[in-house]
């Protein structure tokens, strides 16, 4: 097994060998995620590596763009079909800009998967959802209305505003308002575009122009950490509770400070190695259509629905009572 870690196309190219390998693996899968230095990636890149060894003669290479933008990733795609890589496990910036380039791969023989955030169908074999879009949608705001017993004033910080994982959590989260959670009046939805320094501009706005603002919903890690800062910071801890997706080893300590009283996610080691154990079957010639069942390996199995997707796994909780238990896992 070899493991890369590269940014493709750019021009500062560096790899980190994480094991002793062949000088030639017998297949190369490339993990293209929506932007370096994003800690819930870095994570599912260690799982990517899992499944490499666990499988065994596998070369995958961990890479994205500087920033979340689909013109990034479109470079990298095509620096990689340049390259000749076996396979291209994508988490996508743009659910359609992204089609022309994975086709062209596709057609040049490379698999092509989505995971995380998907691609449009043409663009891609299949698409691993981390879990289930209704049941995310629905979590979210369950994790900030059981802490609102009276309800209140909610908005959500989202990534981009053309993020396929992102946009389908939230309409979920308001399909799920009227009838689950009538209560939660949902102010406004802002996009931090997965950067720390707008993420933190736009929740400082949230704070400023909605007064009887009582919680702030972001499905992102990178937002929520931003978010929860500024809680913290502007010493509104207890008064507005930030909650979301997060990565434990991030959030815990504005668990710890007040900041939040809970927040989920799915493990993300997981999501990267079934996507470089998906990625593996498809080389080796297994059938991506509506109704296979594939394996993902120590994780389970997944069955593809009418448009080729499936979800791994249910979101799990994080609180007081176990978030420094996982802090130390991701």
């Amino acid at each position: 097994m070899r493991f890369a870690s590269k940014l493709v196309g750019a021009a500062a190219l560096s790899a980190l060998a994480f094991a002793a390998v062949p000088a030639s693996a017998a297949e190369r899968i490339a993990l293209v995620v929506k932007s370096l230095g994003n800690g819930f990636f870095d994570a599912a890149a260690k799982g990517a590596q899992q499944a490499a060894e666990e499988i065994g003669d596998i070369e995958v290479i961990y890479t994205g763009p500087t920033s979340a933008t689909a013109e990034g990733q479109i470079e990298i795609v095509n620096s990689l079909i340049a390259q000749q890589v076996d396979a291209i496990a994508i988490s996508a910036n743009d659910p359609d800009a992204l089609v022309p380039v994975l086709k062209k791969a596709m057609d040049r023989g490379i698999k092509v998967i989505s995971w995380d955030s998907g691609v449009a169908p043409e663009g891609r074999m299949l698409h691993l959802n981390p879990s289930d879009t209704d049941l995310i949608g629905t979590t979210i705001i369950k994790l900030a209305a059981d802490y609102l017993p009276e309800g209140g004033d909610v908005a959500i910080l989202s990534a981009s505003s053309t993020a396929t994982n992102q946009n389908a959590w939230i309409e979920a989260a308001k399909a799920a308002l009227p009838t689950e959670f009538p209560d939660i009046n949902l102010v406004a939805v802002v996009y931090g575009d997965d950067d720390s320094v707008k993420s933190t501009d736009e929740a400082k706005g949230l704070i400023a122009s909605y007064p009887n603002l009582k919680a702030i919903i972001a499905p992102t890690t990178v937002g929520v950490v931003a978010a929860a800062q500024v809680v913290t910071d502007e010493g509104l801890t207890g008064k507005i509770n930030v909650t979301g997706l997060a990565l434990p080893s991030e959030f815990k300590q504005f668990i710890d400070n007040g900041a939040s009283q809970a927040v989920a996610l799915w493990n993300p080691i997981d999501l990267g190695y079934s996507a470089v154990y998906l990625s593996h079957q498809l080389i080796g010639g297994a059938e991506a259509k509506p109704g296979a069942t594939l394996s993902i390996g120590h994780v389970g199995e997944i069955t593809l629905d009418e448009t080729n997707a499936a979800a791994m796994a249910p979101p799990y909780q994080f609180d007081a009572s176990n978030i420094e238990e996982f802090s130390k896992i991701y």
